[in-house]
């Protein structure tokens, strides 16, 4: 699966350049279905959440920096399970504190990991209160 932005950087390196064959191309391309900016994106955010593990704001931040439109983007995040998302923060919190052991920063090292794995203050904080509340190691 690819996006346009995809296919138009490759298509500019392929055709040497020339913007008016490229654009011909990917409009051929998506007419005829081959790409399609809105599977893309619900492709991409659904992998990166379930396989990758993933937070909704760096895959927001990657989807963009591929130049997707918000609201593609938007519509995208909005098919990731969130429970499923919680779940999935709550276990890799879990196998990262049980790493750490007697760490006197682990609290924090857990928010700064969980935040540059792309979820919110706020998810990351109520999955360590709630891990927190089930295990006194943390």
């Amino acid at each position: 699966e690819y996006c346009s932005a995809d296919i138009k950087k490759k298509a500019l390196t392929l055709l040497d350049g020339n913007t008016e064959n490229v654009q011909m191309v990917l409009e051929s391309l998506i007419n005829d279905g081959y790409i399609d900016d809105m599977r893309y994106c619900s492709a991409y955010a659904r992998d990166k959440s379930s396989i990758s593990g993933w937070g909704t704001a760096k895959i927001r931040y990657m989807l963009s920096g591929k130049g997707m439109p918000e609201e593609i983007i938007r519509n995208a995040l909005a098919e990731i399970d969130e429970e499923k998302a919680g779940n999935r923060l709550e276990k890799l919190l879990m196998t990262r504190n049980a790493a750490m052991k007697d760490d006197p920063l682990k609290k924090q090292k857990l928010i700064r990991y969980a935040l540059g794995r792309g979820y919110t203050y706020d998810a990351v904080i109520a999955a360590i209160d709630k891990i927190r509340r089930n295990n006194t190691n943390l």
